[in-house]
């Protein structure tokens, strides 16, 4: 969260209308017949593959998935609130090639009550507290409204971490290497890179205001904790 105040409105998505209107992923049934339509009528291939991505947003269509399945194993389940992130069925109508790095500005417990709180209008994938306890809150499929920007939002997870970012004793060892182990496995899964390119904290995203993970997050060090996190998975065939 940065330099921001756990507890705003604002939050990372911008909150209220402005955050729906720059945000917001729905379609309606008569989108879907219009862009049918234009790719059998135009043969476009752009139409039709965009089409056959989108039809389970058609309202009364609903695609399967389990409440509160965990895509990291190690995790707690803990819901966000469903006004601080949008349904989605990620990687399939969004690439995710960036992992958010972002510090709370205050404890693990204020990460929870805020991302839980409708009116805050923001929320990250994960929660990392001191002692490298994760909660996961929101699906990775789905977009987070995390990094203020939307673009970012759709292709990215989000990670929180407790603490403040003017105090280098936030930062643990635990949360170092839970991080770690998680950043390991989401670029597992979606084939990221693992560099300061495409593993980034929130000051990073273009068009932020906040600073996190601020000055004494060392980026080195969780940096070569990822290698070996990812390293290892390899060797034990990790999932």
């Amino acid at each position: 969260m940065g330099e921001k105040t756990p507890g705003t409105a604002r939050g990372r998505g911008g909150g209220g209308r402005h955050r729906a209107a720059a945000d917001s992923g729905e379609i309606n049934r008569r989108t879907v017949l219009i862009g049918g339509a234009a790719a059998l009528l135009g043969g476009g291939v752009l139409a039709r593959e965009k089409v056959s991505r989108l039809w389970w947003r058609v309202p009364g269509i609903d695609k399967p998935r389990k409440e509160g399945e965990l895509d990291y194993a190690s995790a707690q389940w803990v819901a966000a609130s469903p006004a601080n992130w949008r349904r989605a069925d990620r990687p399939d109508d969004y690439v995710v090639d960036r992992v958010v790095i972002h510090v709370v500005q205050g404890s693990y417990q204020v990460a929870l009550k805020v991302f839980r709180d409708p009116s805050h209008g923001a929320a990250s994938h994960y929660v990392v507290r001191k002692d490298g306890h994760v909660a996961q809150m929101i699906r990775e499929l789905d977009v987070a409204y995390h990094a203020g920007n939307r673009l970012y939002n759709e292709r990215s997870i989000g990670i929180e971490h407790e603490g403040w970012v003017d105090q280098r004793s936030s930062f643990t060892d635990a949360m170092y290497r839970s991080s770690a182990r998680l950043t390991a496995g989401i670029c597992a899964r979606y084939g990221i890179p693992v560099d300061r390119e495409h593993i980034i904290g929130h000051v990073e995203v273009p068009g932020t205001d906040h600073t996190d993970p601020g000055p004494y997050w060392d980026w080195d060090r969780y940096m070569e904790l990822v290698r070996e996190a990812g390293t290892e998975r390899e060797r034990t065939g990790a999932v």
